[in-house]
C-alpha cells in the first residue's frame, strides 16, 4: 500500500452574529470527488512548509480567500482518506469583508452553513456501505439540500467531539 498523500484543508469558521463555516461544492469536472461538499485544500506542494501554507494557498486559489481575513486557531485531528490522503485540518476564524472569487475548474460554489447545526448531533446521521470490497463507515449532515459527507462530514464530527 502506498504512504499516504499529504494534504491540508482550511475549516473556516466566519465571525458573524451566528457563526457559520464556510464549504464549497466541488466542480462537476474534477476528476476526484467531482460535485461533492468540501472544505477548501488540497494536497501539500513543494511551496508549502507547513500543513497553514497549504492550506491558506489552496483557499487563495480555489474560492479567492485573502490570507488577512484569516486567523488559524489550531488543528483537528489529522483524518485519513479511503482515497490515500492524510488531510491536515486547520480551523480558522474568518472576518466578514472578505471577497469570494471562485476557480470554476475546481470549485461550483461556496456557501456558509450554521456552525451550530453542524456541531448538533441530532444532525449527524451514520451510514455504511461497501466500498472497493470493504465495508466502511462513513457521517452525513444533510442542509438545505446539500449533502455534506465523507472525509468533510468526518472532521466535522471530530470537531464536534473535540468541542463538546
Amino acid at each position: 500500500m502506498a504512504p499516504p498523500r499529504p494534504a491540508a484543508v482550511l475549516v473556516p469558521i466566519v465571525l458573524r452574529s451566528s457563526l457559520t463555516v464556510m464549504l464549497t461544492q466541488r466542480s462537476h469536472e474534477m476528476p476526484s470527488h467531482p460535485g461533492q461538499i468540501s472544505f477548501p485544500g488540497g494536497k501539500m506542494e513543494e511551496c508549502d512548509q507547513t500543513p497553514v501554507d497549504c492550506a491558506l494557498r489552496e483557499a487563495h486559489e480555489e474560492i479567492g480567500l485573502a490570507a488577512e481575513f484569516v486567523e488559524t486557531l489550531g488543528f483537528l485531528d489529522s483524518y485519513r482518506t479511503g482515497t490515500g490522503f492524510q488531510i491536515s485540518p486547520v480551523v480558522a476564524f474568518v472576518r466578514p469583508g472578505f471577497a469570494v472569487a471562485l476557480d470554476a475548474r475546481e470549485v461550483l460554489e461556496v456557501f456558509e452553513v450554521p456552525l451550530a447545526f453542524l456541531m448538533d448531533e441530532v444532525n449527524h446521521q451514520k451510514h455504511a456501505r461497501e466500498w472497493r470490497g470493504r465495508q466502511r463507515s462513513f457521517y452525513a449532515m444533510p442542509y438545505e439540500g446539500r449533502y455534506i459527507w465523507g472525509a468533510t462530514a468526518g472532521m466535522l464530527k471530530n470537531m464536534h467531539q473535540r468541542l463538546f
